[in-house]
This record gives structure tokens, sequence and C-alpha cells, in this order.
């Protein structure tokens, strides 16, 4: 092979694109996977088949009877376990995250990195499943909330975080008691087998149940449609765009199943007159260009006052003049391709758009050729002076435009800030604690995400992560987000002798007085409070 280091993560010169617990013969069409980098094919796999999929998914439902018997800190110990294994092959998995996705190695590094860290805190979150003891208006019952596992999730993810986002999921589902299977984008399958090779190998150590975390690759017109429709799976995690979104939860609130949605953003910051430059330019400037503007909470939208237009302006320009794009996979790079040439036509055609609707293109934009860019994928970020009503600006698009609105007063930048479909990351710059304080409060930033004097992107996963409107509502990573992979449970535990109805119903032998109870001392309860 022409990458050498795929050997250590498993990869083959052709993959299967089925596990669940081993790996399987699958049957489907093959599929080359090629690095956006140069174009060049990295490896193939062969892609999941119908019955394929049905095979692994019997073996998901099958371990899942046996996991969620097996105590939550015994599972946690399972996943870091995992987490320890994948800082084994932190080096090998960072390179194939940059090497399939395009992102600098940096980036890829930091997304591994996640992962282990994910896992960490699912370790501890396994010995903090916590239920209710709740207070009964019957004498002598105990009610309690408890939660239970939920089943078999399924995890649909975009090539942008091919690795980070199943963890999130993953290990939160692990420890909570449930099996997964996984369904990568098609641009980045092998990050994928080379996930399920790492996390084999724990799971064989300890005698785990086959198919607690399985893998299918294929089409979303194939394999997606029977996860999205099999009521074997209570939950749906997705990540993707906002159309891909509203389809995927039509069907998956038809048979009444969950959806945990991920889904576009359109990322907003304001910055006031007050804003330290020094710290907004670099912020902006890894917001909007890293990952080549293909994150979910890359910068989008600048709102700025006109008093700090021009200067703001005349900063970004500078910074973007100096950055380095290219291969990246080398040093100093810090910006890489766009996923693939789809990506370059939707940026081009976005930015005619733009043109048309009356912007003025600032700095950048042109698609990058010859030798120093092969693949056709590369592109000069791009800085555009727009307005926020434009339908082109209400979109998402999936690539390094950044427009610059203008505002005049605080209540104006929130509402343009809030004006667009999607509500996931925002941030203000001021050293205005009033400023900072309208935008985080119940009538600022409408988004799931909001900061201060930080950017839109890199998200910490101790918080939860997701967004409002368009995005989807969804939570992810941290805080109480293990909430959505369980069941909730009312107990009520009746420790009389007797059997008090609540609301003080009355019904048959119930509407005669309690007599004293046996087992509460001398307590007894008249006729007028059962």
């Amino acid at each position: 092979m022409k990458y050498d280091f795929l050997g250590k993560l498993g990869i083959k010169e052709e993959n299967s694109g089925a596990f669940c617990g081993d790996w399987l013969e699958a049957t489907g069409k093959i599929l080359e996977v090629k690095t956006p980098i140069d174009g060049t094919v990295i490896a193939k796999v062969k892609q999941a088949s119908s019955k394929d999929y049905e095979k692994v998914m019997a073996k998901a439902v099958a371990g899942f009877k046996e996991w969620r018997m097996i105590p939550a800190p015994k599972r946690g110990e399972v996943v870091r376990q995992i987490g320890h294994e994948f800082r084994k092959f932190k080096d090998e998995l960072s390179t194939l995250v940059t090497l399939e996705m395009g992102k600098i190695l940096v980036e890829g590094e930091g997304e591994v990195q996640e992962m282990i860290d994910m896992a960490d805190f699912a370790v501890g979150q396994s010995r903090m499943l916590y239920g209710l003891t709740l207070q009964s208006e019957r004498p002598l019952h105990r009610m309690m909330e408890q939660w239970h596992p939920l089943g078999v999730v399924g995890i649909i993810t975009a090539f942008n975080f091919p690795v980070a986002v199943w963890s999130w999921n993953t290990f939160l589902a692990l420890v909570c008691g449930d099996a997964t299977i996984w369904k990568p984008a098609s641009k980045t399958p092998l990050t994928g087998i080379a996930c399920m090779n790492i996390t084999r190998n724990v799971l064989k150590a300890n005698n785990c149940p086959d198919g607690i975390v399985s893998l299918v690759v294929g089409s979303g017109s194939e394999v997606g449609e029977l996860m999205v429709s099999d009521k074997r799976i209570p939950l749906v995690s997705a990540t993707g765009s906002t159309p891909m979104g509203k389809k995927l939860a039509e069907k998956v609130s038809a048979r009444l199943g969950r959806t945990i949605l991920e889904l576009g953003g359109n990322n907003g910051i304001i910055v006031t007159p007050s804003a330290d430059i020094k710290m907004v330019i670099p912020s902006i400037l890894f917001g909007a260009v890293g990952t080549a503007g293909q994150r979910c909470t890359t910068t989008r939208r600048i709102i700025v006052h006109e008093s700090i237009e021009e200067h703001l302006i005349d900063k970004l320009v500078n910074a973007y003049k100096q950055v380095r794009i290219g291969n990246p996979l080398d040093e100093g790079t810090l910006m890489g391709p766009l996923v693939a040439e789809y990506a370059v036509e939707d940026m081009t055609a976005a930015l005619e758009r733009i043109k048309k609707e009356g912007g003025e293109i600032l700095y950048g934009g042109e698609k990058l050729g010859g030798n120093d860019y092969p693949g056709g994928c590369y592109v000069t970020p791009c800085i555009v002076r727009a307005k926020n009503e434009w339908e082109i600006v209400q979109e998402e698009t999936f690539a390094p435009i950044l427009y610059i609105i203008k505002y005049k007063e605080i209540d104006e930048a929130i509402a343009l800030h809030n004006g667009v479909p999607q509500g996931l990351s925002s941030a203000i710059f001021s050293n205005n604690l009033r400023e900072v304080e309208q935008f985080l409060s119940p009538a600022g930033s409408d988004c799931g995400i909001a900061n201060a004097n930080i950017g839109t992107s890199g998200a910490e996963i101790g918080g939860a992560f997701g967004g409002e409107k368009d995005t989807g509502g969804g939570r992810e990573s941290g805080s109480d987000a293990w909430k959505a992979y369980m069941r909730r449970q009312t107990n009520t535990i009746n420790w009389s002798t007797e059997l008090p109805l609540a609301q003080g119903i009355k019904f048959g032998d119930s509407a005669e007085p309690s007599r004293e109870s046996n087992r509460g001392g001398s307590a007894r309860v008249t006729n007028h409070c059962v």
C-alpha cells in the first residue's frame, strides 16, 4: 500500500464494510476511498448489503440483551480500556483522519484526543447514572425514578468529524448499557474501520458480547434507509445537513422512534466597539478557516459595529493573506482542501449567487490548481460584505465563506444574529458587561452554544453539544446528555397492607377508612386523606 502506517490500523487494500464483533464477508458494491489531498485512492471498501445489515443488526440486538445486564461501572471499565487503546494509535488514526477528509494534521490530532477525553468522561459517567427518590402522596409508599438501557442506538455521522462524533455517542451509549450500530459517511469509511479494529481488541479481551459495537458502510439509500426505518433501533443519532435531518426525523418519528439531530449551523460573532481586536482576529480566523470552513460550528457571519467595520476588515484581509494553504499533512499548513470537488462546485455556485445579490467579495474565493494543489479541491478562503437577509446568507454553505454584516445598536446586532433558521453556536466579543449579559440572557442568542470573548468553534466535551431551530435540538457529549440514551422509569413500592389510590380517588373497597397499618407504627390514615 502507498501509506505504510495504515497496516497498523488494520486497513488493507480492500476492506469489509460490515462488522459486529468480527468482520463479515460484505457482499455490497466496491467503494473507492480517495484522499482530497491529491485525489488518489487510499483503499477500497466492500460495502454492506441489505443482507449484511440484517446479520449485523441481529448480532447487535442479541448483544444488547447481554450487555444491559452488566453493571454500569463494569461497562465503564471497558470504555476506559477502549480510550487507553486509542491512545496507543493516536498518531496513526490522526494521520488517517487528515488523509481521508483533508483537515490539517493538528486538527486530526485534536479530534482523536477528543475521542480519548470522551472515553474518560464516559467512565466517570458510568457511576453517575442517577435516579431520584420522589415523595409519594400515599402513606407507606415509596416512589423512585430510575434509568434503564434503551436498546440498539443507530449512529449516522458526517465526513467532517469522522471519529469524534462516533465516540460522543458510542462511549455514552455503552456505559448506559446500549449497543451501537454505526454508519459512517461514504467519504470517510476507513476511519470507521480503523476504530472497529482498535475497539475490537478491548472487547475481545473482556469477553464482551458480539454486536455491542457494530459498523455498516453503505449508501444512505440502502443502509441508511434500513437504519432509519428499523423498529429495533429506538434511537437514531444523526449528524448532517438540515434537509437530511428533516427527512430522517420524519421517518423515525413515523415509527415513534427517537432522534438526536446535529444539523446545520450558520454561526455568527458579534464584534462590539469595546472588543479586544487582538483576540477577535485569531478567533475569527480559526473559526472561519479551520477545517476549511467545514465544521458545523464554523464562523460564517461577522456582525460588526459600523464604527469599527473597516478596521476589522483590514485586519481580517491581512490575516487571510497569511493563511498557508496546501497539503494538510505538512507542518505549517493552516488550511487543507475541501473534502471533494463537489464541495468546490458548491462554493463557486454560492459566490455567483452572492455577486447577483449585490455582495462585495473583499478577499479570496478562487479555486487553486497546478502541481502545488493537485486533486481539484483547494480554494482560497473568502471574505464577503453582505446583508443578513439575503437568501444565500440565510443558508449554510459548507465552505470557507465569511460574511461581514454591520450594525448600529446592540439590539439590532442580536436581532441580526438570531435572524437565520439555524441555531447552533454563537459568540460576542465585548468588554461591556451589559452587552455580554444581554447576549447570554433569554433575550440574547437563540443558539445551543453561546460564548463571550471566545469564538464559535472548538466546543469542550464537558458541555452538551447541539443547537436549536434548524440545527435540530439534539444534544450529545457532556452534561446530562446520557439521558437521551436511556429510558426513564417511575417506580412505586407499596410497603403497607392497604391499597390507597392517588388523587383521593375512592373506588370499591378503597372507599373504606384505612385501618392502622401493621407495619407503620401508630400512624392511622383516615378516609379523607387516602
